[in-house]
């Protein structure tokens, strides 16, 4: 049983919530049911201390909202919880299981593009420039987290991409990663995504204790748009982590993939998602 959740708070004021979790924030307020608490993400991130509104008597179960951490900060975050009575639902070795795309590849690896792992090393001296076109037509390149979508980083390089090139993509992207570069590259097959005008059919869907408790549209596609298949949807549902997220994506030959996986407590509700359907749905999926 979930009885709390903790969201960032804002930075002027401990007692407020951070305005981009207000809505969140609001609905499950209005859904009831839930202890409330506030921690300051700032101060956490930069100095390792953390500072809630209020710590309960008594020991409760809780989950986070609130923006992403590094493994090792997340491990730190809910041991000083518990220190504080709250015992937060994934502990660390769950969190690190969903957070490093790597780890959760060999669980979904049948149905997600193909990806080669360089650990992080001096110079990217082990990235193999001559397997990943051997793997490969096209590829693109992430961290163990998170790409580089959304900026002006390109969004794949094909086999023709030189040596000298490649490396000064490599540099680039760890410098629009700057400190949130996390474990090393993974270099990952790019596939075309279906389009409904200019948007692509890509979804994400909560999961919480083995139950699917969110499906929703993530991409801003328009109504008519395919549905991910069911049985896919199944078929990802018993992962080892208790509150996770799968993102799913329409190819455009029709079939479906999974881009990424992460932990449900630092995943984002979609644009248009009903918050408050989220937080009945928590409380019934735990």
């Amino acid at each position: 049983m979930i009885q709390a959740i903790i969201f960032p708070c804002n930075i002027f004021s401990l007692q407020e919530v951070d305005f981009d979790f207000q809505n969140e924030y609001t609905a499950a307020i209005e859904v009831g049911g839930f202890e409330i608490y506030f921690y300051d993400y700032e101060q956490f991130v930069r100095d390792g201390i953390l500072r809630l509104n209020r710590r309960p008597e008594e020991k409760i179960s809780a989950v986070l909202r609130g923006w992403m951490l590094n493994a090792e900060l997340y491990e730190r975050f809910y041991n000083l919880l518990l220190e504080r009575n709250i015992n937060l639902i994934t502990n660390p070795e769950q969190y690190r299981m969903m957070h490093l795309f790597p780890n959760v590849y060999p669980l979904i690896e049948q149905d997600t593009p193909g990806i080669l792992v360089y650990p992080e090393c001096e110079n990217n001296s082990k990235i193999s420039l001559s397997e990943i076109k051997t793997k490969f037509n096209r590829f693109m390149i992430k961290d163990f987290v998170k790409s580089e979508k959304g900026t002006d980083f390109p969004k794949f390089f094909d086999s023709s991409i030189s040596e000298e090139d490649f490396s000064h993509w490599l540099k680039v992207f760890r410098e629009y990663r700057g400190k949130l570069f996390t474990g090393g590259f993974c270099i990952k097959e790019f596939m075309d995504l279906r389009k409904y005008g200019e948007r692509t059919n890509e979804w994400r869907v909560f999961y919480l204790n083995g139950n699917i408790i969110s499906v929703s549209k993530n991409s801003g596609q328009p109504d008519f748009a395919s549905e991910v298949p069911k049985s896919l949807i199944e078929k990802y549902k018993n992962l080892p982590n208790p509150f996770y997220t799968v993102d799913y994506a329409e190819l455009a030959e029709g079939n479906w993939k999974i881009l990424e996986a992460g932990d449900g407590q630092v995943s984002g509700l979609s644009d248009r998602q009903d918050a408050m359907a989220f937080f009945r749905t928590i409380q019934v999926g735990a």
